[in-house]
């Protein structure tokens, strides 16, 4: 199974993430599928850029986003896109 979550990047208590595709078995910072996207939470408002095109290609070919991942998806805008199409 194939899921979308964030891989933690960044020093100590300086935390910033990327969004990756990986292996529901691999560990949290382990090997990747693909990269698309970040989030950077400690500025304000919070940081995050997510290609659109490749994060819609992944939920079509039946990736399961985490749940904080689900969250930065619908707070973009992408999860409604493809709800909307299925």
């Amino acid at each position: 199974m194939v899921r979308i979550r964030l891989r933690r990047t960044g020093a100590r208590n300086q935390p910033s993430y990327r969004v990756v595709v990986a292996d529901a078995r691999s560990p949290r910072d382990g090997l990747v599928i693909d990269s698309i996207g970040f989030y950077n939470p400690l500025p304000d408002p919070p940081q995050m850029a997510i290609d659109e095109e490749k994060a819609l290609i992944w939920l079509r070919r039946g990736a399961q986003p985490s749940e904080p991942v689900a969250r930065l998806l619908a707070k973009s805008g992408i999860l409604q896109k493809v709800g909307g199409q299925e």
